[in-house]
């Protein structure tokens, strides 16, 4: 496998981020939160691409799911 292109980051976010990235971890059998906030970072930005119809009954069917 090549080498991949990493960067070392810090981030401050509350307890209440950092307990849902370890849990979000170790759901998705990741060994680091760093991979989840690259897969949300990733998910985030293909969304952002898509048209805006797609993206908003994306939104709205989560919500229906949620409630």
């Amino acid at each position: 496998m090549g080498k991949k292109n990493l960067r070392r980051i810090s981030m401050l976010v509350t307890a209440q981020t950092a307990a849902n990235l370890e849990r979000l971890a170790q759901m998705d059998n990741q060994p680091s939160i760093g991979r989840v906030v690259d897969k949300l970072v990733r998910e985030k930005m293909l969304s952002l691409h898509q048209p805006e119809a797609i993206w908003q009954a994306h939104y709205i069917n989560r919500f229906k799911e949620v409630y």
